[in-house]
């Protein structure tokens, strides 16, 4: 199944399998710069080495099989469907042990690794998601409106009406009487149609899930259809088209999405820029991976803000769970702290599960003379 939001994120981030070992296993299988059989070989050069990692891996007999198990669904999955597949990129996420198994397809190619944890490792699929909306695009003629979703990179039809508004008229009749009849006519035929598109607009908007409108005009409409939006719909129109109703999806969807990340991009910039205004004034942020480390602990984070694949090693303790930069013992209990590959991951997971807002910002940035991590801060103690 495809990557389809937030809630793929909380389905992997609520499972709960004691003290068992997971799975987690990212391959990047993008055509357009893979043949299909550097795929493959990657996939068996990965396999290979994450069995020969569980051979050598100090744990239980169950948990080490539970693994091997899970490896073998991966596999099975893999020569069913690799082959048809055209996504960019394919997650699994597996627990054999306690009978979870999840498939999912990538719009991105991510980097290709594997797992093996007592959490399933879902940065990859939270950098995903940060980088896409989800889009209502209209598309709106003189007679006609069309509705189409845009997210992950792909389109599909919402919904479309059609209203009988008469054609523009010449001036004719006695000193042009006749035409401005029916031109008045005409105006108010468009006004209500205009209306019934920004009608269904707001009903497509209430049910959740759209972050952005794009809208696509005929004609020099703007002022008069977006005049009878909404207000919560008016805040969510983020950009005007040059598609029009006639065009094809594959020519909407390749104005949509370089819009699209325009807009992020520019939101990449903007967060950086209150980040960065925030820590000059003194004010309620930290930035360095030490200071963030040391907020994040303290249950004081709002909004982590990191570069995308940004990584550095660490060290956390086994009690409490708070994370160091490279404390051998945990300043709270004592206890010797344990060596972490990538302190970043843990960062990331430990905000999400406690429903801080992450932001992955592309490199290069000004981020990146601030340590290449930081956050907005609920309180500053």
């Amino acid at each position: 199944m495809k990557l389809s939001g937030r809630s793929d994120l909380e389905t992997l981030t609520g499972f709960k399998g004691h003290d068992d070992l997971f799975t987690s296993f990212y391959l990047g299988t993008d055509r357009s710069s893979l043949t299909r059989k550097e795929i493959q070989v990657s996939l068996k050069n990965m396999l290979t080495s994450a069995r020969q990692r569980i051979e050598a891996m100090d744990a239980a007999r169950e948990k080490k099989e539970s693994l091997g198990r899970d490896l073998d669904l991966i596999s099975e999955h893999c020569s069913r469907y690799l082959a048809a597949s055209n996504a960019a990129g394919l997650a699994f996420f597996s627990c054999s042990r306690r009978g979870f198994w999840q498939a999912l397809e990538l719009p991105q190619a991510p980097p290709s690794r594997f797992i093996f944890d007592t959490t399933f490792y879902i940065r990859p699929l939270d950098a995903i998601l940060d980088r896409y909306c989800r889009i209502c695009v209209l598309l709106l003629g003189r007679r006609e409106a069309k509705w189409s979703e845009i997210a992950m990179g792909e389109i599909r039809p919402l919904d479309s009406l059609t209203s009988n508004v008469p054609g523009k008229v010449k001036e004719g009749g006695f000193e042009g009487t006749e035409s401005k009849h029916i031109e008045r006519h005409g105006d108010a035929r468009l006004h209500d149609h205009f209306k019934r598109a920004a009608q269904r607009t707001f009903e497509l908007f209430k049910k959740p899930g759209f972050d952005w409108l794009f809208v696509g005009y005929e004609d020099n409409h703007h002022v008069d259809f977006e005049s009878l939006l909404h207000n919560y719909v008016r805040e969510k129109l983020k950009a005007r088209m040059k598609a029009r109703p006639g065009d094809a999806p594959a020519k909407v969807l390749k104005e949509a999405v370089a819009l699209e990340a325009g807009l992020k991009k520019a939101a990449e910039e903007e967060i950086v820029r209150k980040l960065v205004a925030e820590l000059e004034r003194g004010g309620r942020a930290s930035s360095g991976l030490k200071d963030t480390l040391a907020s994040l602990n303290q249950f004081e984070l709002q909004t982590l803000v990191v570069t995308q694949n940004f990584s550095k090693p660490g060290r956390i303790c086994p009690s409490h769970k708070f994370l160091y930069v490279d404390e051998l013992q945990c300043p709270v209990c004592r206890q010797k702290t344990d060596i972490l590959p990538d302190v970043i991951d843990e960062v990331i997971e430990t905000a999400l599960k406690r429903n801080c807002a992450v932001k992955h910002i592309t490199p290069p940035s000004k981020l990146d003379r601030y340590g290449r991590i930081g956050a907005f801060l609920k309180y500053k103690v």
